[in-house]
This record gives C-alpha cells, sequence and structure tokens, in this order.
C-alpha cells in the first residue's frame, strides 16, 4: 500500500487556537455545515484548539480580538473557495489552509482555468461561455450537437448543471445556470467514466471511479443517494493510475493550487482524459471522496485534518 508523505507536525500546540470557517451564504451552505461538524470533532479528538465560526465576518472578528492563530477553510463555493476569503486573511497575516487568492480565484472561473489548460496542452471539454445579453444559446448546440451540459462558471457539488438532451429545455437550463451566477458555460457531453484524483500537499491520492444511476454525478448523487458506488482501487493497472494521477497534479499545478485538493476528469472510450475542474476545498462530509481516497492508504479521517491543516504552515 502507498504511503504518504511522513506528517510534519506532531504536537498540536504547534498549530497555536485554529479558526475552522464553514458555512457561509452560498449555495453549498449545507455541504459545507456538514463536512464542519466532522471536522471539528476530529480536531477535539487530537487536541487541537478550535473555535468553529458560521461565515466569514464572524471569524475576522474574533482574528482582530486577537483569539485566532490559523484558519482551517471549509466553506465551498462563493466567499470561501473564491479567493475573497484568502485575500482578507493575507491582508491580516493570518495563515489559512489550501490555496492562495490567485489560484482560488482562477480555480473556481470554469473558463479561465479552462483557457490556462488549452494553453498548455491538459485536454478539457470544448465550451461556448455566455454571459449577460448574450442569449444565443443555440449556437452552442450547432456547433457541439446534443446531449450538453450547462454549468454555473463558479459554484460546484454540481449545483445548477444541467444535461439537456432536447433543444427546448436548453434555455431553461441557462436560466437556472443563471440564478447562480451571471456567466454560464455550454460544453457537449464526453461519454465514458468519471475520475477523481485528490491531492493532499505534493501527495497524489488513489483514484477514485464513480457510477450513478442518475443522468449524471449531480447534488443528489454526490451527498443524498445511497445507490452511488464508488470505486477504489479504481479498476485501472497501477501504471494508467500513475499516469493519471501525475497528469492530475499538472492540472493542478498549471492553476496554481496548493495544499490540498481534487481534480476530477472523464476517461473517454478511446481512454483519453478530459480535465473538468479542479475544487480548492473538496468535500469533507461522509460521502465525500477525498476522505475515502484518503482511507485507502491507511490515512484516517483525523490524520486527514491534520494533514490539511499543515498545509497552512
Amino acid at each position: 500500500m502507498r504511503r504518504l508523505t511522513r506528517l510534519r507536525i506532531t504536537n498540536a500546540e504547534r498549530f497555536g487556537r485554529v479558526g475552522l470557517v464553514v458555512g457561509g451564504d452560498s449555495a453549498e451552505r449545507e455541504v459545507s455545515l456538514r463536512g464542519g461538524r466532522d471536522v471539528r470533532l476530529a480536531m477535539e479528538r487530537m487536541g487541537i484548539d478550535v473555535q468553529v465560526f458560521d461565515g466569514a465576518l464572524s471569524l475576522f472578528d474574533a482574528i482582530r480580538r486577537g483569539e485566532i492563530d490559523r484558519v482551517f477553510n471549509l466553506i465551498h463555493g462563493p466567499g470561501g473557495e473564491d479567493g475573497s476569503l484568502q485575500g482578507a486573511l493575507q491582508l491580516m497575516n493570518v495563515p489559512v489552509t489550501g490555496s492562495d487568492l490567485a489560484s482560488s480565484a482562477l480555480s473556481m472561473d470554469k473558463v479561465r482555468s479552462k483557457w490556462v489548460w488549452e494553453c498548455n496542452g491538459i485536454a478539457t471539454p470544448p465550451f461556448e461561455a455566455f454571459g449577460p445579453g448574450d442569449e444565443d444559446y443555440s449556437r452552442a448546440a450547432d456547433k457541439f450537437g446534443l446531449p450538453l451540459f450547462v454549468k454555473p462558471t463558479g459554484l460546484g457539488s454540481s449545483i445548477g448543471i444541467s444535461r439537456v438532451a432536447q433543444p427546448d429545455d436548453l434555455g431553461s437550463a441557462v436560466e437556472l445556470a443563471m440564478t447562480y451566477g451571471d456567466t454560464v458555460i455550454i460544453e457537449p457531453e464526453i461519454g465514458g467514466k468519471e475520475y477523481f484524483a485528490g491531492v493532499i500537499g505534493r501527495d497524489m491520492l488513489p483514484l477514485i471511479r464513480v457510477e450513478t444511476p442518475n443522468e449524471f454525478y449531480d447534488y443528489e448523487a454526490k451527498y443524498e443517494s445511497d445507490e452511488t458506488r464508488y470505486f477504489c482501487p479504481c479498476g485501472l493497472d497501477s501504471t494508467r493510475e500513475t499516469e493519471l494521477q501525475n497528469l492530475s497534479l499538472k492540472a493542478f499545478d498549471l492553476l496554481g493550487a496548493s495544499g490540498w485538493g481534487r481534480v476530477d476528469f472523464l476517461l473517454d472510450e478511446a481512454d483519453k482524459p478530459w480535465f473538468l475542474e479542479v475544487n480548492t476545498t473538496p468535500g469533507m462530509t461522509d460521502h465525500s471522496l477525498v476522505p475515502q481516497a484518503a482511507a485507502e492508504v491507511g490515512v484516517g479521517f483525523d490524520e486527514l485534518v491534520w494533514r490539511i491543516l499543515e498545509s497552512s504552515l
């Protein structure tokens, strides 16, 4: 069994007083709160001095009072994963887990992250982007055919994503996506299997392959369904898995991401990988992928939380 790099810190006091920030106002709030409960309990079991804050404003107040030495960020989506929290903490000189301002913002922006990948030889599904005033959605259908996927450009957990198989459904799918932001992308469906590569520091976790009876790996399949199937080991031979882990790390690095995260990609029927996105603050619920992959290499949930916290040092 492949082991991860040795822990750098062995004494919980080295972390000082930790602010665990969860919740926030984004559509991914409930996912964050669920994961935050488990992360708080893990820290308490390990003797880490932790306070929990629902949203960034209460955290900032505690920092100004001198109560917090570092931050474990578990806010998903806008306000936590888009660089705004990271930038504020940088100005306050308080270290935080995970990626910095620039890489968080870039990774959260599906349009610009895909441009970076395209310019550096990382295959990603082709797309058309639509902003305010641009309602020529049919050009995506004309260009790519059906089915299509319509996605908000700055949200995770598959919230606001629709699979469109009929032309008449395209407008309503765009309308749904635009409730979560001013810009959406439309891209063709690429048949194949979906894989997820967890990153902890510079270590790559085993790949996870996911199968769902739903049309795609949507919010319900991710967080609520007991019918979603997770395969870890993923079923690939070790050589191919290592190749894809290395390519995933390259995709991660190209966006400047660091600390920890997850890289999502499809493997089509010709065995070609198509990279979808980098999540700089992945879920930490009982259905989440990074904890599952870590367990496959003998890293339990508590140790995983410890390793993520180390990324703030």
